[in-house]
């Protein structure tokens, strides 16, 4: 489970339920390991914890259900107070020693370069979201403790000062609670500040790598499923740009007319989606005898790229629209994957996938102005055969 944000996190949901539905004999809860790194750690450690993709959807979705097991999105957004008031703190004496650099005659700019440390390392707490983790991951048949779990969970973090990677999971890494690692993975510089552990600071797991899956291939896997919310959009396949989530709409011609944002948004996608490429294809060279399958939004889908990757705001409808994107990439490749899938005695349930009806959520907004007419149904279904029949051609 790589990273994305809450944004990441609901993805991953939605694209678990669509493939519980798809694969009746994999369940997903009873897999031999589980890797997260950033946001994608809460759905490991929810795996490996016996949380169905449903409970998750229910307590990170739709937010029903035991209170012990909701996680709001107020939870993802209260001030770092305490390194605000560290900062400040500090302050006066940097005030002071930038007062003497001025005085001895260092340029203004040398002079207060130290007036940097001031800065808040990040805005928001993770406190009370890690408080909820622990309570969510205490209850009865449930563990926040990595030495007590049926299966492997692989939390991965960065430690700040060497850089290094941290797998809290493996051992001599599993003596610390699993909500503690999840904070310590999803910590982005900049919004929320680094976690200390053991009198180590560590941040997100994705300044490292964007899976880490290494991590579990040494376990001698035959297949790994990999979900990674971020992906880089192809503006190119076509100008006519639209926002749609939430039922506005907005028009960018081309990246550069949606200002810093959004050229910042692909320039750190394409950063980390390149650095998976090639991730994958080490993988693939140094275990030949893994299946390795790869789940991801559309490089084509304006929705997702548009989408704030650290909103909560619009979570119902991002997982109604990652759990039918991953719907139709199921259709649309489901010649490779039936043959793939065979050979770990798996089997794809071609009627749910072919069922039109199904949706998520009870409740909530349809995600494209074409999913309720028959002759989008059509077009979509024509699209997906013909991506299917490239794909098995390619694969021959």
């Amino acid at each position: 489970m790589a990273g994305g944000g809450p944004l990441g996190a609901v993805y991953e949901v939605g694209a678990l339920c669509a493939l519980a539905e798809a694969l009746p004999g994999l369940d997903l809860t009873e897999l031999d390991g589980y890797v997260g790194v950033s946001a994608g750690g809460f759905i490991a450690a929810g795996l490996a914890n016996g949380m169905t993709p449903r409970q998750l959807c229910t307590s990170f979705v739709e937010n029903d259900g035991p209170q012990s097991d909701l996680i709001r999105p107020n939870l993802f957004f209260r001030p770092a107070l305490g390194e605000y008031a560290r900062r400040l703190v500090a302050l006066p004496g940097l005030l002071l020693q930038a007062g003497y650099g001025l005085a001895a005659g260092r340029p203004l700019l040398a002079a207060t370069e130290r007036l940097g440390r001031a800065l808040p390392t990040g805005l928001f707490s993770n406190a009370a979201l890690q408080a909820q983790l622990a309570r969510v991951f205490s209850t009865p048949g449930r563990s926040n403790d990595f030495r007590r779990l049926k299966r492997r969970l692989v939390l991965v973090a960065t430690d700040l000062d060497s850089g290094s990677a941290a797998p809290f999971g493996m051992p001599g890494w599993d003596h610390v609670p699993i909500s503690q690692a999840v904070a310590a993975s999803a910590a982005l510089p900049g919004l929320f500040p680094p976690e200390c552990i053991n009198g180590h600071w560590y941040v997100d797991g994705a300044l490292k790598k964007t899976l880490h899956a290494s991590v579990l291939l040494e376990l001698g896997l035959d297949l790994m499923i990999c979900l990674n919310p971020l992906v880089p959009f192809d503006a190119s396949a076509g100008r006519s740009t639209h926002r749609l989530l939430g039922g506005a709409t907005e028009r960018i011609p081309h990246l550069v007319d949606g200002g810093l944002p959004v050229v910042l948004s692909q320039t750190f996608r394409s950063l980390i989606h390149s650095r998976l490429e090639v991730g994958l294809k080490a993988y693939e060279a140094s275990h030949p005898g893994t299946d390795i399958v790869l789940f991801e939004p559309d490089h084509r889908d304006p929705e997702m790229f548009l989408a704030n990757t650290f909103g909560y705001s619009q979570r119902r409808v991002l997982a109604e629209h990652a759990y039918q994107h991953t719907r139709a990439d199921l259709r649309s490749r489901r010649s490779v994957l039936r043959a793939t899938l065979a050979r770990h005695g798996l089997v794809l349930d071609e009627a749910a996938l072919d069922d039109h009806h199904r949706k998520l959520l009870r409740r909530g907004r349809r995600t494209s102005h074409l999913a309720g007419s028959r002759a989008g149904r059509t077009l979509q279904r024509l699209d997906e055969v013909l991506n299917d029949l490239q794909r098995a051609l390619d694969a021959r």
